[in-house]
């Protein structure tokens, strides 16, 4: 499963790296930036609920 960002649709809040730290960071303005191509199966759920935190719909996980 790959964790993706479309960078137009983020807004900065960084509400997505709450539940997910380990998966995305934020840059020095709040933007997110996905730190792994594959979510290990362990993490899978930790994506799903950074996907659900983010407002704009920036992120997405796809199989």
């Amino acid at each position: 499963m790959k964790l993706l960002l479309d960078s137009t649709r983020c807004q900065g809040y960084g509400l997505c790296q709450e539940p997910a730290p380990e998966l995305i960071d934020l840059d020095e303005w709040g933007y997110a930036q996905v730190l792994v191509g594959e979510v290990p199966a362990d993490r899978a759920d930790a994506a799903a609920a950074a996907v659900a935190a983010c407002p704009n719909s920036a992120l997405r996980l796809v199989k």
